[in-house]
């Protein structure tokens, strides 16, 4: 079974500075909950083709995976897909302008998961959909902060 999350919010704030924060890999910690650690595998700066290794919490479980930045579209798109990892993911950032100004930023998680994993699909699209959405209320709060 796919694993297959999309998660969406409004953040009154434009949509550069939006996307420049969230793309940023070193601010990762900040804003995502589980995520506890990124390490550069690649020299910076970030381009289609860096290697990012990141370390997480989730569902009570230490888990590290390498993304490749697969696609870069400044203010619009952002796609990481994993490279090593438990199982095979791809996570996208979208930003597009709303009508007052502010930015609608969507986060999807896609995969295929295997072994055990395969088996709590159900179980951790809602965790992670749950996850998601705290992560992006985290990210709001940061970018209107910086106000």
């Amino acid at each position: 079974m796919q694993v297959d999350v999309v998660t969406e919010i409004e953040i009154p704030r434009p949509r550069a500075e939006v996307a420049t924060y969230a793309m940023d890999p070193d601010n990762a910690t900040s804003w995502y909950r589980n995520i506890k650690r990124v390490e550069w595998k690649s020299p910076k700066p970030l381009q289609v083709g860096s290697l990012l290794a990141f370390e997480a919490q989730f569902l009570g479980r230490t888990i590290a995976y390498t993304y490749v930045v697969k696609e870069m579209v400044p203010e619009e798109r952002f796609v990481m897909a994993t490279s090593e990892g438990p199982f095979a993911m791809e996570t996208t950032y979208a930003w597009s302008d709303t009508a007052n100004g502010g930015t609608r930023m969507s986060l999807r998680n896609r995969g295929e998961p295997s072994g055990f994993s395969k088996v709590a699909a159900p179980m951790m699209s809602g965790a992670m959909r749950r996850a998601n959405a705290k992560d992006l209320e985290r990210l709001k709060e940061i970018c209107e902060r910086k106000a």
